[in-house]
Formats: C-alpha cells, structure tokens, sequence
C-alpha cells in the first residue's frame, strides 16, 4: 500500500490495479471511500483500459482476428503494475505491454496512473503512450466507489447527486443480461439538476449517460450539505452504479462504453473508441475535491 499526504487529506493506493483505496481527513478520520465488503462489492476504484464495460460475446475483432476480453479491460487488480515514480505530493505506476496482454490486445503501450494530492482535492491522471508502429485504439474511464452515506445516523436516500448544470439527459438502458447498451432509453432527469439516490436505482444496472451538460456532480447530504464533488471535463460518458442496497455509490467518468447489442465488434468502429497514432501519447484527467467543512 502506498501512501500521499498533506495537512487535510491522507490517500491509500494498491500497487495492484494501481487502485485509489481510501480517502481520509487527517484531523477529524472521516472516511470518503467505499471499504470493497466483499461479501458486496470487492473493489474501490478500478481503472478501466483499454475497454469500458463489457463487450458483445466478450469478444472484438481486430484485423479481421477476435480477441477475447473481460469486462472493463485488464488494468483493475492487475499485478503487472509497478510503480513508475513517486514525489511528496504525487505518485504514478505504469503497466506494459507483455506477452499475456499482447494475446488479447495487440498492441505495444504503456499506461500510467498518477494521483496528485492538492489541499482537498485529488487529480488522478491516466497518460497512454502508444510505442507501436501502428494506430492504438483504447478507451480509458474511472470506477471511484463512495460511502454513502458517510455519517452515521443517516440514510442513503438523504443524498442527492447535484450537479453544475440543469439536465434533461436520459439514461441509456442496459441488458441485464449481457451487459451491452441497448436501444432503449430511459429519463432521468426533467429540466433538473440532481438525482435523489435509493436503493433500488440500480435495479437494472449503471445509470449511462452520453450528453450531460455538466463536467462536475456532487454526492450532497440533504442534512451536511456538499460532500464529494468529481469534475470530470476530458470524460464524454458518465455513468452513477452501486450494488443494489448497497451504501455507496459509484461515479465513473469514460472515455468509451459498452458494447451496443447490435455492435459489429469491430474495435476501430466502437462507439466511443479513442484512436492513437504510433509514438504518441494521450492524456486525461479527472479530480476528487472533498468538502472543506467536512475535513474540520
């Protein structure tokens, strides 16, 4: 486990899946993160590359040869990763392409993670350095889980998610049962800007969301008001998941989706897939702000 702190906030981060673990106040110990109970949900915040969610019978084509790959790629719990540099205020861990990865992704990159610790804020970067002779393409997104609710006494439907902007999004309905986008949409949102959380809003799986207006949601308690906010401005897609009753909610930034049930499985036509050019690299960024009055 490694470690960043300041005089507000201490994070935890797993080498393997390189993955965020906890967010703490240093003077006050409230807990911001999800605890991964596996007897519910064993993770606290994957990060997803080089696919986001799960693929049409598991499989893509590339230069007419299927690859199989499981759902959200093959960075999350990955022990491949190692730590690439570490300063007083920030730490990255890259992965490499290998053999094992090259099987069932085709090409040679390195991925980077880095988190930076700002006052109350954490950025958590993702870098991709295609280092083939040839187009990488690869989506990239976030899992970061939340408690809800964080103190004790309350509930889960005392917490919204708020966000920046007035929305009139729908969400874009999963099949339960393979796990693929499919056509059918569902409304969320009407000429508001927050969604009231319960336990059965995940009853048929992630809210997905394509055209928000709004780069930044905060989990607010309707009794300690703001708590979390994630501002996510490099991430198109967005999609809000927890276990069905369970106490924490997931805000996931993308850059890519899920398969739709009519997807062709062609890796360069997938909705949402990013392309790269032979010796270059791609960035983005998303950040975590905890709210001051919380950290007292």
């Amino acid at each position: 486990m490694f470690t960043l702190e300041n005089n507000k906030l201490k994070i935890a981060i797993k080498k393997e899946g390189a993955e965020l673990c906890k967010i703490t106040s240093i003077k006050n110990g409230n807990e911001f993160m999800w605890d991964a109970n596996p007897d519910i949900w064993n993770a606290y915040s994957p990060n997803l590359f080089p696919i986001i969610g799960a693929l049409k019978n598991g499989t893509y084509q590339y230069n007419n040869i299927a690859y199989k790959m499981n759902k959200h790629g093959f960075v999350r719990a990955n022990k491949s990763i190692t730590l690439h540099e570490q300063s007083a205020n920030s730490i990255s861990f890259k992965l490499t392409s290998n053999n094992s990865i090259y099987s069932i992704y085709p090409f040679n990159f390195e991925f980077y993670t880095t988190y930076t610790l700002k006052e109350n804020c954490i950025e958590i970067r993702y870098t991709v350095k295609n280092c083939d002779t040839k187009t990488m393409y690869f989506s990239v997104g976030a899992h970061p889980a939340f408690k809800c609710p964080i103190y004790k006494g309350e509930n889960y439907n005392d917490y919204t998610l708020e966000f920046e902007n007035i929305e009139n999004s729908c969400t874009h309905l999963i099949n339960m049962e393979n796990g693929l986008i499919s056509p059918q949409t569902k409304a969320v949102f009407n000429n508001s800007n927050n969604i009231q959380l319960r336990h059965d809003l995940f009853n048929n799986d992630a809210l997905v969301f394509k055209d928000l207006v709004s780069k930044r949601v905060t989990l607010k308690s309707k009794t300690y008001g703001n708590i979390i906010s994630v501002s996510f401005d490099d991430f198109p897609y967005l999609g809000i998941w927890a276990k069905p009753n369970a106490n924490y909610v997931c805000i996931e930034p993308w850059l890519g989706i899920a398969d739709h049930e009519d997807s062709n499985q062609e890796l360069t036509s997938k909705e949402g897939i990013l392309s790269l050019s032979a010796k270059s690299s791609f960035n983005c960024s998303y950040t975590i702000k905890i709210g001051e009055k919380h950290l007292l």
